[in-house]
Order: C-alpha cells, then structure tokens, then sequence
C-alpha cells in the first residue's frame, strides 16, 4: 500500500526427466522366494459399530458413538449447505461465512479470547463450508467435554461475524486470488473444472477479487441465518463418555435453539455439455507442461461405478498402470501421471487424467494417453491387471473404516446425501464382482474419447509439435486476473449536490478552494513505523508532487535505496538490485496515489473527469472515469478525518490527525494506515514545503 501524502512503499515445476536404464536384476539365490510368492488372508469384514441416534426436540438430528479407548470426547455437526449455494454476484460467501464464524467468535466472547481459552486446556473448534456441506467440530479432552461444548454451541447458535475479521478473511481471499497463477498444477485443474463443468454455474464459478468485494457482514448473517437451524443439521459426537448422559446433556445444550427455516432446496443440478478441444493456458515461467485430461465422471451410487473405478486404477493408478508403465517407464515422457473415474454423492464427478510432461514432448503424451483410453475400449484388460486393480481398490478402501471416527463421519455423509446404510457391503461386493468383461463395457459406454477437455500450462514455444497437430480445436485461455474495482454509490441529483457541499465544506475548513488551488507542487520528508505484523521495520521517505500528474518517491531501506517515478501513464523503479519500468501493480498504485493527492482530492468537485457523491452521513465519495474510487470521512469541524480506498490486499484506510498550518492550509501531519481492518503502520510527517523550485525534468531525472 503506498498512499501520497504519507506513502508506505511496499515493493514451477521440476524440469521431467526420463529415469535411468535399469540394469538386470541380480539372480536370486538358489530356494529364495519371490514376492510373487507371499500368501496373505482375505481381509476381514469391515465392522460398523452401534451408532445411537435420536431427535431432539428442536429437530436436531444427534448420533453419539461411545469409544473409551482414549480420556477424549470429539464431535461435528454437518449443516446441508455449500459454495454451491453462492450468489453469482457474490462467489466465496459460503467459504467466508464458514471462515468468520469461528474467527469472529460469538456475541460473548472474540474469536481471539476463544483461541486462548481453547489453545490454555488443548482443545479447538473450528468451522468451515465447502462445496456441499458445512462443518463445525470440535475436539476436547474428556475433563474439559462441558467447557469445550458450551464453545461450540455458541459458534454453532451465536456467531457474531465481528466486522474485523470479515475483513481479515477478505483480504485472505484476495491474496489467494493474486497467487492463483503461481501454482501451475492448480492452474490446470482450476480451469479443467470450470471448462467441463461449465463457467455459468456454481460448479465452474470462480472467485474474483469483485465477488470479494461485494461480501458484506450483512451478507454473512443472512446466509448463516438461511442455513444453520437445528432440523437442517446433524451432530455426531464420538469419544469417552455415557451415551445417556451426553444425550441429556446435548438436549439441555441445545434447548433454546429453536431457529426454523423453510426446507433447504436441493443442490444445483449439472447441465453442461461436452467441451470437447485442446485449452492452452500459455505460462512463460515453466520447463514442463502440465495437464489434466478427461470429462464428466458420475455418482459413487451409479450400478457400474465399481467397474468404472477398476477401471481407473488399470489406467492409472499406480506403478503398475499402463499410463505410468507407458508414459514414464517405457517413452520415458513425464514422471509423474495418473487417471481416476471420479464420483461424488449428488453430482457427477470428473474423470480425469492427470500429470506433468517434459515441454518437448506434450503433443507426445497426449497422444499416448488418447491411445491407452482406447485400448481400453478395444478388448479385455488381462487376469492379472483386473486382480491387482481389485486388490488396490478394496486394500485401499478399508482405511476409509480403520478408526471409529473415519467410520462415523462415512456413515454420516452416507445418510447426508441419502444412501442406504448399508452401501459399505454393496460397494465391497460390487467391485469383488468385477470381470473384463465389465471393464470393456463401461469402458465403451462411459469413456468418451470425443469429448475428452485436454487442459495444458506450459510454454507452447518449447513444444516439440504445435498442439493444433492433434486435430483438435486449440483455445487459448487467459489467465488475466480481473482487477479489483469498487462499485460507486448510488448517485442522484441530490445526493450529488449534498456531497458537492460536504466537499467544499472540507475546502474551507482545511484554509479555502483557492489555496489549494494555489498550491502547484508538495515535498514531504516521512517517517514510517511499520506494524509487527507487517515486518515493524522503520522507513524513511521524500515523497514529491506536481501538479496535475507527477509523483516521486524516495525510500531508505534497510537493504538499501529505491527510488520510483510516474506520470500516471508510465513510471520507472531503481532498487539495489536493478532498475526498469515501474511494475503494472506498482503503477497501478501510482495512479491511485495521484488520485488521491491531498489537493486535488480536495478539489474534485472542479475536476470534469470526477464525480462527487454523499455516501454517507458525513462521507464524501469521489469517483474518476479512471476507475479509482476513494471515500473521504468528514469530522464535525469539516476537517478530513480518513480516506478510504481499495488496495491491491483489500480495503485500506488512512486516518488523518495532527492538522497543523503550513503556507495557510491545514495539512495531517500523523496517519494511521490500516489494512483489512488491521493497522499496517503509522507515519509521521517531518518536514513539508509547499510551492518549492523543483521542476518536471529534476521529477523525471534518475538517481
């Protein structure tokens, strides 16, 4: 964040490679056994415990699971809720609201005080809202169970969504939506799930820093409020304690929540269509491609999901598979891949393939992946790859039930999205039941070689052949991300004329219109104090304006000098390590600084470019056809007493104080900088000059 009048100046993957030849394996000696020859005994049954279940009389489902192995009582309640319930205009409001809930604490007590007091007797709660349901758990040992529990009803009944931590979420928000570029394997399954599942609905949807932006605490009550009632949960409490008791205990607990709501409607149903082509998101910082291959999947209840999850692990889903065993082991192209069918319990889920591949030989691997789906489709997988995939799937499946917890919460998500109880047995006899011949034909009926979305980030310079050789249409995708942009109040013709007259009433309070208008360039030296948490490092600065559109700005670090320039149109940067063209985000902010330069904010209401709104009770909101956008707090004596505006990490607010005289105007000589709603440093102004003989090209020149 760097504002003018006091600025704060803040200034992939592995290359693949093919593994070495292997060199023969020794003989072994005379009477060894082979791995090849280890017996083991058929797995046992897969034991589901007696899980009590009631109703209380306010609706809420309750299901307890007494385990007195450990002195430790857990529990969650799963809320029918989810992202896929996001407003369009307002994308991550399930993920924020299930965020501040716990942060934000409760109407008695802060989320911080709630941290200490958890953190003091070792226990947590915590909350969160994913794609298709929401959670809120908590984990206690069994001596602390009544405190911990009170905790946890107050955040599942009270929540308080303090406007601090609505803040701190946001600017979290924000700051994942800048990196989201960095990571280029999230890249390519980022856009594999918005191009198959389609950009105009929730399943595609994507956050940006406007949906963010849009996020009120107003919003989050009202969604908390729509989803969190007792008859619209389940709570499941598991551990060290008398199932009788606890039940008494719970109902009691709960008794004055007596919240309803109408019935929550069903999730958003899928209607995309097959997104058949080649999509190229272009990435100049990487020397491998990365890629995810596939289409719609299906539901973990379809009759021939078992086959089709066979059928995934043959792909690939080990060392074994024919990907990796073709792809890495034998062409030696990438060194990680993998395939899955995907399921999910109400919507269908992707199938995909998935991995990274040397540059050179993209075009290569895509076509030995398309190859191996279709030898799939042509005839029957051998005896031994169909026993080593069933073995993989059902050795691998009883560790979804290795612990009384992992077996409770699968037993709630069952009876969450309406599967029979005893769809454990039925999955476990379905894939035991498995044959090739069933492999070949979900293979033909549910594989789509035509409609396969192939998703590539890479750098198509290095490609040994272009990706348009594939006979597939190429569509480049932009990962441009969209700006952050504040939307301006409502304005009418007496809200314009009120604000106008706020404005001028800050001009005569700070020494007149035409004293501000008399002053043609400003020079400030600046002392910063950077808060704890944003480094509490002290700088010092020279900052210098011109009017209407030159800025420049000299830092003293700790590692050294940096200076910056800009016109509003270009700029340079000069740091100890080098210097260049001021960066597109440091220019941004540039501009914004000389949007907002004290005296021509202040005289706005003369700028043609500008408009002047009342926002608010003693808020004048100044917005440019640039798009900047700023809000000025007024005092009772007509003094500015903050401005407000966004930056690149969220909201930013300066607050100004210490008004002393210099050349007849009222300037701050102290500003509060805070950030997200938190302090991000406080400045001071040393020396000031107004009107001095400084010129554009003394601006201009270069240290």
């Amino acid at each position: 964040m760097r504002g003018l009048w006091i600025a704060v100046g803040v200034v992939g993957g592995l290359l693949a490679q093919a593994p070495a030849k292997r060199a023969a394996a020794p003989p072994r000696p005379a009477g060894a056994q082979s791995y090849k020859d280890l017996k083991f005994p058929a797995l046992r049954q897969v034991e589901i415990p007696k899980v009590d279940t009631h109703t209380l009389p306010n609706g809420m489902r309750l299901y307890l699971l007494e385990n007195h192995e450990l002195p430790t009582v857990n529990g969650f309640a799963l809320v029918r809720t989810g992202n896929l319930f996001d407003p369009p205009d307002k994308v991550g409001l399930a993920q924020i609201t299930g965020t501040v809930m716990r942060t934000g604490g409760t109407t008695q007590e802060t989320g911080d005080a709630l941290d200490e007091k958890l953190e003091n007797i070792a226990a947590s709660v915590e909350s969160s809202i994913g794609e298709s349901s929401g959670r809120v758990s908590f984990s206690a040992l069994k001596e602390n169970a009544d405190e911990v529990l009170a905790v946890f009803k107050d955040i599942l009944t009270s929540p308080e969504f303090r406007a601090d931590k609505l803040e701190l979420a946001k600017t979290q928000s924000r700051s994942s939506i800048s990196r989201r570029n960095d990571d280029p394997h999230g890249i390519a399954a980022r856009e594999f799930d918005s191009i198959v599942y389609g950009r105009d609905n929730s399943y595609g949807w994507r956050m940006d820093y406007q949906h963010v932006n849009r996020i009120a605490r107003e919003d989050l009550i009202a969604f908390y409020k729509r989803y969190f009632f007792p008859s619209n949960l389940m709570l499941a409490v598991y551990g060290d304690f008398s199932g009788a008791e606890m039940k008494a205990k719970l109902e009691k607990l709960f008794a004055g929540w007596t919240a309803t709501q109408p019935a929550v409607p069903p999730f958003p149903k899928i209607s995309a269509k097959p997104a058949a082509g080649v999509f190229l998101a272009e990435k100049a910082d990487v020397n491998q491609t990365f890629f995810e291959i596939g289409h719609l999947g299906g539901l973990l209840n379809d009759k021939d999901f078992a086959a089709l999850e066979v059928m995934g692990d043959i792909l690939g889903g080990g060392f074994r598979s024919r990907l990796f065993e073709r792809v890495r082991t034998k062409l030696g192209y990438a060194y990680s891949i993998s395939a899955d069918w995907g399921a999910d319990y109400e919507h269908p889920g992707l199938f995909q393939v998935s991995g990274s591949t040397k540059s050179l030989s993209t075009s290569e691997t895509f076509q030995v992946i398309e190859e191996e789906i279709a030898r799939l489709r042509d005839s029957e997988v051998t005896g031994e790859e169909l026993k080593d995939a069933k073995d993989t799937v059902l050795n691998g499946f009883v560790f979804n039930f290795d612990t009384r917890a992992k077996t409770l919460n699968r037993l709630l998500n069952y009876e969450y999205f309406g599967y029979p109880k005893d769809f454990i047995f039925q999955y476990q006899k379905a894939v035991a039941a498995v044959t090739k011949a069933d492999i070949l034909r979900v293979a033909r009926e549910r594989l789509k070689p035509k409609e396969l979305t192939f998703v590539a980030v890479g750098k198509p310079q290095d490609f040994g052949k272009p990706l348009d050789t594939l006979g597939r249409p190429l569509v480049k995708i932009d990962l441009t991300i969209p700006e952050a942009k504040v939307e301006a109040a409502k304005a009418d013709a007496a809200s314009l004329a009120k604000g106008k007259a706020l404005l001028q009433r800050v001009q005569q309070a700070v020494g007149g219109a035409e004293r501000l208008a008399g002053v043609k360039n400003v020079m400030q030296v600046v002392e910063i104090q950077l808060a704890p948490e944003a480094g509490g490092l002290k700088v010092k600065q020279t900052n210098r304006w011109m009017a209407p559109n030159l800025f420049r700005q000299e830092m003293e670090l700790p590692f050294g000098k940096v200076a910056s320039f800009s016109d509003g149109a270009t700029g340079w940067m000069k740091t100890p390590q080098g210097e260049g063209p001021l960066p597109g985000q440091a220019l941004k902010q540039a501009q914004g600084e000389l949007f907002r330069a004290f005296p021509r904010l202040l005289l706005s209401d003369r700028d043609p470019d500008r408009t002047v709104n009342l926002a608010g009770e003693g808020v004048v909101e100044i917005s440019g056809k640039d798009g900047n956008v700023a809000r000025l707090t007024v005092d009772s004596a007509g003094l500015p007493a903050k401005v407000t505006y966004l930056g690149p990490q969220g909201e930013v607010e300066e607050a100004w104080s210490d008004f002393q005289e210099e050349g007849g105007l009222k300037l701050p000589r102290k500003t509060t900088v805070s950030q997200g709603g938190r302090k991000f440093a406080d400045a001071t102004v040393l020396e000031v000059k107004l009107n001095t003989a400084f010129t554009p090209e003394e601006m201009r020149k270069r240290p």
